[in-house]
C-alpha cells in the first residue's frame, strides 16, 4: 500500500484531484481542512505522525512549510504545476474557497509561484501537469498508487 502528498500552488487543483480519488474509494485527507495544521499554519506533528503511521494507503493534499518533515514515510510527494496565469484565472472563478479573491491574495500566489513552487519541485519525486483535464491529472495520480518506493 502506498502514502502520496499531492502538493502545489493555490489553485492548481489539489482539492479538485483530492475529492476525485476519494469519488474513487481512496483514503484521502485534505489538510486545509480539518485539524491538521496549528495556529502557525505548520503540520500538527502528532496528528500527521499518526496519520502516516497508522494508514497503509492514504493521499494526502496540502502545501505547507514543514511538510518536508513528513517526506520519508511517503512513498510519492507529487507536484501539482501550472502557469501563474492558469492558477490565477482559477482563484478568481472558484466557488469552493475564498482564498484568491483579493488582490492581495493574488499577488501572495504570484509571489510563491515564483519562490516556493521551484522548492516543491526540488523535492517532489513526480510533477504533474495540472492544466491537463481533472479526470487525466487523476489517473496519473492513480498510477503512482500501484508503485511503491
Amino acid at each position: 500500500m502506498v502514502r502520496l502528498l499531492i502538493t502545489g500552488m493555490s489553485g492548481v487543483g489539489k482539492s479538485s484531484v483530492l475529492r476525485e480519488l476519494g469519488e474513487r474509494g481512496h483514503e484521502v485527507v485534505d489538510t486545509d481542512y480539518g485539524p491538521w495544521k496549528t495556529e502557525s499554519g505548520l503540520w500538527d506533528d502528532v496528528l500527521m505522525g499518526a496519520l502516516l503511521g497508522e494508514s497503509t494507503e492514504v493521499i494526502v493534499s496540502g502545501t505547507v512549510q514543514n511538510q518536508g518533515d513528513f517526506y520519508d514515510r511517503f512513498d510519492h510527494v507529487v507536484l501539482l504545476s501550472a502557469p501563474i496565469t492558469v492558477l490565477l484565472d482559477r482563484v478568481r472563478g472558484r466557488t469552493s474557497n475564498p482564498y484568491g479573491s483579493t488582490a492581495e491574495e493574488r499577488e501572495e500566489i504570484t509571489s510563491n509561484h515564483a519562490l516556493v513552487e521551484p522548492l516543491l519541485r526540488a523535492t517532489a519525486t513526480t510533477e504533474i501537469d495540472a492544466t491537463q483535464p481533472l479526470l487525466h491529472v487523476v489517473d496519473q495520480v492513480e498510477d503512482l498508487l500501484r508503485v511503491r518506493t
